[in-house]
């Protein structure tokens, strides 16, 4: 009983370190040379619009959200892969 409560105490301290890595992980994501930049936690950190885009507003829209639902994607692979080794050492099949 007390090495599972070792064990489970030393998943929540690994997974501590791996959300404070991914706060510090960038990931870019480019569409149509804007870009976006969000961390591992999905907060958008910076966004990169060239000048010659301002210029049509509509497909500045549409290029922004292409771009940070590419963003979102990869910082969500990111994050899973991170945390994969944590779920499966807490016994959940499949995921180890």
């Amino acid at each position: 009983m007390f090495d599972k409560a070792k064990d489970m105490y030393a998943l929540q301290k690994k997974a501590k370190k791996i959300k404070k890595e991914l706060k510090n992980t960038h990931i870019e994501a480019e569409t149509d040379g804007v870009t976006v930049i969000i961390d591992g936690e999905q907060e958008v950190i910076a966004v990169k619009i060239p000048e010659e885009k301002v210029s049509n507003v509509k497909k500045l829209e549409e290029t922004l959200v292409k771009c940070f639902n590419k963003g979102v994607k990869k910082s969500q692979q990111v994050a899973a892969d991170e945390m994969k080794d944590i779920m499966g050492g807490m016994g959940m099949p499949g995921l180890s």
